[in-house]
């Protein structure tokens, strides 16, 4: 059912009915034209606001100092360890990481071979003793007894020829002799001379005994032989492998029942007392630095706390290590120099391998 207007509703008589065409419900030009510009202009200054803010920001920034970065590595001394003597590897009681003190074992090697060269050397020794002691004694007595019986049968035989020799002369000039039983008579007596001649030096010579150039020959060869078995007997304390310093296995590059052979490095030790940050830097970043500055380095092992270090070594690396151009073209070259820096105060957590950084702008 339609809803019908109550006629008797009070109308206010100062309100004027419009209709939908009348003129004044239509907007004026000027007024649609201020609705329409009010937002664009808002947008248009927030946009400006933060563009200028962008370039300030970036203005700023680039007139802020960079930070130059320079990042270096924390480095120690370094020990390899090698074998002397070949052989295999019988025990090797230390482990990668582990601590170590100064002469402890660090590995054993096994070399039947060297152990019976020793005994073989300790022989000769005694061989060489032995007959240095029986030139020292001299010759027996036996053996002088015998050169003076030897001399005394070469008289009687020198007595017996010179009697031949007389009687043939005498019954070759009466001619009751042949001239030729006279020469054989002649060539006897002078054989018993000289067979009496060696007979008495050879008995002079047992009874000086032996000469001094013989005693330094039989000294000599006993010098040699312990020279030979003080050679033998090093090798042989080489085949116990120590440290030579206190320090931490680094590096273990055996296992128990390998073959070794003389100069190949079989661990590696490092020395933790003596551990430095090492930077490799282009020379002109080493410009006004010298041995004694100070400077701050962040270790980020250690939680980028500020370590303060100084600098003990300024070294060239090598013609091979670093090279950098200066121009395009290659007007010439920037070598790379080694910078060693010690921590001032030891830091026991430190170890080599770590990571270190530092701002070369506020270093230098």
């Amino acid at each position: 059912m339609e809803k019908t207007t109550d006629r008797n509703e009070a109308v206010d008589p100062n309100v004027q009915l419009r209709g939908p065409d009348d003129p004044e419900n239509v907007p004026s030009d000027a007024t649609e034209a201020g609705l329409r510009g009010k937002p664009p202009i808002a947008a248009a200054l927030i946009v400006a606001v933060f563009t200028l803010a962008i370039v300030g920001l970036s203005l700023w920034y680039l007139v802020q100092p960079q930070p130059l970065l320079v990042q270096g590595e924390a480095d120690a001394t370094r020990i390899d360890i090698a074998a002397r003597v070949d052989g295999r590897i019988g025990e090797r009681p230390v482990s990668r990481g582990e601590d170590i003190k100064a002469g402890q074992t660090l590995a054993s090697i096994s070399n039947p071979e060297l152990l019976m060269k020793l005994q073989e050397a300790e022989a000769a020794r005694a061989v060489a003793v032995a007959d240095l002691n029986r030139i020292e004694v001299g010759t027996r007595a036996e053996v002088v007894a015998e050169r003076k019986a030897a001399v005394a049968a070469s008289e009687a035989s020198l007595t017996l020829a010179q009697q031949t020799y007389d009687r043939t002369l005498q019954l070759t000039q009466g001619e009751h002799a042949s001239v030729q039983n006279l020469d054989q008579a002649t060539a006897n007596l002078d054989v018993a001379k000289r067979s009496n001649e060696q007979a008495k030096l050879a008995y002079d010579e047992a009874v000086a005994g032996y000469t001094p150039e013989e005693r330094g020959v039989a000294k000599a060869a006993v010098a040699k032989a312990e020279a030979a078995i003080a050679t033998l007997k090093a090798q042989v304390a080489e085949l116990t492998v120590t440290a030579p310093i206190a320090g931490q296995v680094y590096q273990i590059a055996i296992e128990s029942g390998e073959y070794v052979s003389p100069g190949v490095p079989m661990l590696s030790l490092v020395d933790l007392s003596d551990i430095w940050v090492r930077f490799d830097l282009r020379e002109d970043l080493v410009k006004g630095l010298k041995v004694g500055d100070h400077f701050q380095v962040k270790i980020p092992a250690l939680g980028d706390s500020p370590v303060e270090v100084e600098v003990r070594t300024i070294a060239t690396r090598g013609e091979y290590a670093g090279w950098r151009a200066t121009r395009a073209t290659g007007d010439f070259d920037l070598r790379t120099f080694e910078v060693r820096a010690y921590p001032v105060e030891k830091i026991a957590t430190l170890r080599p391998g770590m990571s270190a950084y530092a701002d070369w702008a506020d270093a230098r």
